[in-house]
């Protein structure tokens, strides 16, 4: 088998990385009395000691501007009982907030009711990477929900899985 050397079409890549089961969380933060907020299924830890977390946004983005000002971030990790939310939270141009209950963490930062668990962080670094900005926060706070049978949301070559399913392998 030979690897060639050409250029990687955006749609094959796309599908390949589908491949890969990933958990959905909501970065969200608050600015000048409005909550923001996004779903992002590219979040991922970095760093225990000191505690390091990342995700990836397009350069594009309307909300990520709004959480740089900001300083500060939460990421709320959603449960599978969360799909609509993280719907929601994934268009762009509506109220995303509408009919969402939350509450501010120690940072201020929205935290959505029934995510399976929370942290807040402030920003500690940005890098740019081709469309996307790489985004390190620091773990300020966090908090481990007491709810041993619900289960992560996640997402799977496209759509949404229930690991619940898959767990009497």
């Amino acid at each position: 088998m030979s690897l060639s050397s050409t250029a990687i079409e955006p749609l094959s890549f796309r599908e390949a990385l589908g491949h890969y089961a990933s958990g959905i969380t909501v970065i969200t933060s608050h600015l000048d009395g409005e909550p923001i907020g996004f779903t992002c299924q590219s979040f991922y830890s970095v760093s225990m000691s000191p505690p390091l977390v990342s995700f990836s946004v397009k350069s594009s983005s309307y909300s990520y501007p709004k959480i740089r000002q900001a300083g500060r971030f939460g990421v709320n990790i959603l449960s599978d009982e969360q799909v609509k939310i993280s719907n929601q939270f994934a268009r762009q141009g509506t109220d995303k907030w509408h009919g969402v209950e939350w509450q501010a963490s120690p940072l201020g930062n929205p935290i959505i009711a029934g995510s399976l668990h929370w942290l807040d962080c402030e920003i500690h670094a940005e890098h740019a990477a081709g469309d996307h900005l790489i985004v390190i926060g620091e773990v300020k706070a966090l908090n481990l929900q007491e709810a041993a049978a619900t289960q992560p949301l996640l997402y799977f070559k496209g759509q949404y899985c229930n690991l619940a399913a898959h767990s009497a392998v």
